[in-house]
């Protein structure tokens, strides 16, 4: 696999030329990657009319991913975006509304983007109390949702794996939609690897019509590297405008560090099946021996370990600052789990056990967090996201109505969605995940 921008960019710094063009810094080392920081000069290409090296490399990456593959330098909300542009383009094709079912635990570009793009969200809620976080929606949940819904949506929207680590079954899912006649969109940021497995989970192949992937959250890529992946159906249908898609949201000065970044990896993908073949029993037999240990874990993500802390005797949080004192530094916490991502490091894994195996079991902890209950919508999330708005602290927040998502990221997952009523239930849920105003709409 060649490394079309990277053998660009070195050749044009050994050069050692003038540089009479942006960036400012004109190659001179201050962080010392200066030198490969470039802009769209003559023979660069340009990612959003892309014909020359960055064409070559996104073609790579479509080798490698078996389907239309694109890239972003901003991130899979980059590519989110895009994804509902071009849901929205293939409904005025095919003279449908635009409206997409989303399971509730979507990222919160999901409903900005929605919210921008004047996109009507109707929402799945899980067949379980499982919290904000996760969403289990089954093929015949799915099935009985489009069978019900009074106006069937143009595309379901799914996020697998979620940020717990549950996969859905894109594949029954997959073939329920396609037989209502509705597309699948899967925001696939958690699982760039899933399609080197030994047996493929990657979304398209699984029959998703479009996904995303976060490059760097699980791949050795720069941060702000991602994909957007397109099926061959769906790439005849619009993919024409699938740059345009990612230009509309995208920056004019996309960072070519994290293209040469995305196209480095396509080297590293070549080998990551064999790779990857190796290591996952290695990490099946090391959540067995965690288990043994006494931590019960969450999900089903190869990669992921989310533990339930409070089996242990802890918050997730009070475990997280367990493994920091062992320099151990976890993804996320919260009153209710730990969430490790791992690595190809085989060595990190010992470490990883190393330090859970020096943290002393406790009684566990029986509270349970507050139960989510479906709010009252009283605003389109676009009327509501672009009101006039005021921050509030949360215990004067009853009754008003929610402008913009308050949450970090991460998890960056709403507990309340623009446009809805904050009631007692939302406050509780609020205070329970330690946040402490809201951005509501200014009432008049």
């Amino acid at each position: 696999m060649n490394t079309p921008i990277c053998d660009f960019v070195k050749k044009y710094s050994d050069s050692e030329p003038t540089r009479m063009h942006m960036p400012g810094h004109k190659g001179e080392a201050l962080l010392g990657i200066e030198h490969l920081d470039i802009t769209e000069i003559c023979g660069a290409d340009s990612l959003y009319e892309a014909n020359g090296i960055i064409a070559e490399s996104e073609s790579n990456a479509s080798t490698l991913f078996g389907c239309r593959t694109l890239y972003s330098t901003e991130g899979s909300s980059q590519c989110i975006r895009a994804m509902l542009y071009l849901i929205l383009l293939y409904a005025k094709r095919n003279g449908k509304k635009p409206i997409i079912a989303c399971g509730r635990n979507a990222h919160k570009t999901l409903i900005t983007a929605a919210g921008l793009l004047d996109i009507d969200i109707d929402w799945i809620y899980s067949e379980k109390n499982v919290g904000y976080l996760s969403c289990e929606l089954t093929p015949d949940g799915i099935d009985t949702y489009l069978k019900n819904a009074p106006e069937k949506p143009i595309a379901v929207y799914l996020t697998s794996p979620d940020y717990l680590g549950s996969i859905a079954d894109i594949r029954g899912i997959s073939e329920v939609c396609h037989r209502h006649g509705v597309l699948l969109a899967v925001d696939n940021a958690h699982g760039a690897y899933l399609r080197f497995l030994p047996e493929s989970l990657f979304p398209i192949d699984l029959g998703a019509d479009i996904c995303c992937d976060s490059a760097h959250k699980t791949l050795p890529v720069l941060t702000g590297g991602a994909y957007l992946h397109l099926s061959a159906e769906f790439n005849l249908s619009v993919g024409e405008q699938a740059k345009n898609a990612l230009a509309i949201f995208g920056s004019t000065s996309p960072s070519y560090l994290i293209l040469q970044s995305l196209d480095a990896a396509n080297c590293v993908l070549e080998g990551l099946p064999s790779r990857l073949a190796e290591l996952i029993p290695e990490i099946e037999a090391f959540k067995k021996r965690i288990t043994a240990l006494g931590f019960s874990l969450y999900g089903n993500e190869p990669l992921k370990i989310t533990i339930d802390a409070k089996s242990r005797g802890y918050t997730g949080d009070q475990l997280a600052e367990c493994l920091r004192q062992k320099n151990v530094e976890a993804e996320f916490s919260d009153p209710d789990h730990l969430t490790l991502m791992l690595s190809t490091d085989a060595e990190a894994l010992i470490r990883l056990e190393k330090a859970l195996s020096g943290i002393q079991n406790k009684v566990p902890i029986s509270a349970e967090p507050p139960i989510f209950s479906v709010p009252k919508r009283v605003m389109t999330v676009r009327d509501a996201m672009l009101s006039d708005s005021e921050m509030l602290p949360i215990e004067k927040c009853l009754g008003h109505v929610l402008a913009v998502p308050t949450v970090g990221c991460p998890p960056a997952v709403p507990i309340l969605v623009c446009g809805e009523e904050i009631d007692e239930h939302a406050i509780d849920c609020f205070k329970y995940y330690g946040i402490t105003s809201c951005c509501v709409v200014r009432n008049k």
